[in-house]
């Protein structure tokens, strides 16, 4: 016959000193170590509540983040800080009934697209990921399949689902993906029309299954739910000012015409009819209920990118060359022919990059014998913008 027990099996306390021992096959429990369990499960259900939930940013506050990272485009920043506010209003509530606004951004490229839906992701603490339209192609053909940018964000995201499902994803180059034609064709447009009806569901909101390792679909073991990941479309939409010109100047034809050619395209101009007429469908276009138009920086904006914001690339080489003990410095001048040079490739911030490399490459390469040599200071002048050269052969 087994022992009684007078013991509770997880604090040791003898009977006796407890007010009351519940004793099971082989084990024992006393009342304390009951109300102690029970109020950890309490916790665990407060804690869960809360990870359920996020916090309606400021979007004031949203907007001056992004200030410190993104020069410029302020009628983005504040489209993009509202329907962002807007988005976690509607997720938090249980009972909305507004619609989830996605958003698109159309501006040339290197005006600041991805950096703001990044930046955006990085201010609310949420999963991020990017996806080029480019690549993307219907189901069963050569290429990804819309799917594989959830399971992207599922990956970055920790695989967390429940993170997963309040992520942001940003789809770049999305005009790559306009109808190649009004008219039919023969051959299927699997990378243009046919990815925008792929689309359509996943950016409105549907359930998923997916592989957590982007293995085949019929492996696929996790579902998720794209109702509360906001979308944000990106592209450059590249001959999209002439449609917009032709549809506010008219055809006419004859002495009366009205010749003018100074029409910006912006917000207030692009309509949606435009973006059709562009080659996107309207059912697409319908998903994205806030628009914005970035502009081209200009020259002051440009070296600001260079010197101003967090991260700048003037302190992010400085940090490259102080690894070899050697100071960086950029002569004001040299800012100037910098971003002018970057003007005429008309690339935006990306150009900055390039121009940078241009130029430093040729000390970058002579790093590790400039401090052998002396050589604790390299000073960029107009001279070395034009013609990018080594201190070790001018000094030879």
């Amino acid at each position: 016959m087994p022992e009684k027990l007078t013991h509770c099996s997880f604090c040791a306390k003898h009977k006796d000193v407890v007010e009351k021992l519940i004793v099971g096959h082989n084990v024992a429990i006393c009342n304390e170590c009951v109300d102690l369990c029970s109020s950890l499960l309490a916790n665990k259900k407060q804690s869960n509540k809360k990870t359920s939930s996020i916090d309606i940013p400021d979007p004031k506050d949203i907007k001056e983040y992004l200030d410190q990272y993104v020069v410029g485009q302020p009628e983005a920043k504040v489209v993009l800080s509202v329907a962002i506010t807007n988005h976690y209003k509607r997720i938090n509530s249980t009972t909305n009934t507004v619609d989830k606004s996605n958003i698109l951004m159309i501006g040339p490229t290197g005006t600041g697209k991805t950096l703001l839906a990044k930046t955006v992701a990085e201010y609310l603490n949420v999963p991020f990921a990017v996806a080029d339209a480019t690549t993307l192609t219907e189901a069963g053909y050569v290429g990804d399949d819309v799917d594989s940018v959830i399971t992207r964000l599922y990956q970055n995201a920790d695989c967390d689902v429940e993170r997963t499902q309040r992520g942001i994803i940003f789809l770049d180059e999305i005009d790559k993906i306009a109808r190649k034609s009004e008219s039919a064709t023969v051959s299927r447009d699997v990378s243009g029309e046919g990815v925008q009806q792929a689309l359509l569901k996943l950016v409105e909101g549907t359930k998923i299954k997916i592989n957590p390792t982007g293995g085949r679909k019929s492996e696929a073991t996790v579902e998720i739910d794209t109702k509360n990941i906001l979308f944000i479309a990106g592209g450059a939409f590249v001959g999209l000012d002439k449609i917009v010109k032709n549809r506010i100047q008219g055809t006419a034809m004859g002495f009366g015409a009205n010749l003018t050619t100074d029409i910006s395209v912006d917000n207030e101009t692009v309509s949606p009819d435009d973006l059709v007429k562009y080659g996107m469908i309207p059912e697409f276009i319908g998903r994205f209920s806030s628009s914005v138009s970035l502009h081209g920086l200009t020259k002051e904006q440009l070296i600001s990118i260079l010197t101003d914001v967090k991260h700048n690339f003037i302190e992010q080489y400085q940090w490259l060359f102080d690894q070899d003990g050697i100071k960086l410095s950029f002569e004001v001048d040299s800012l100037d022919l910098i971003a002018e040079l970057t003007l005429k490739t008309k690339t935006g911030a990306r150009g900055l990059h390039t121009e940078l490399e241009r130029i430093l490459l040729p000390h970058m390469f002579d790093l590790p014998r400039y401090r052998n040599q002396s050589i604790l200071k390299v000073a960029i002048n107009t001279k070395l913008v034009n013609t990018p050269s080594t201190l070790l052969r001018e000094n030879e």
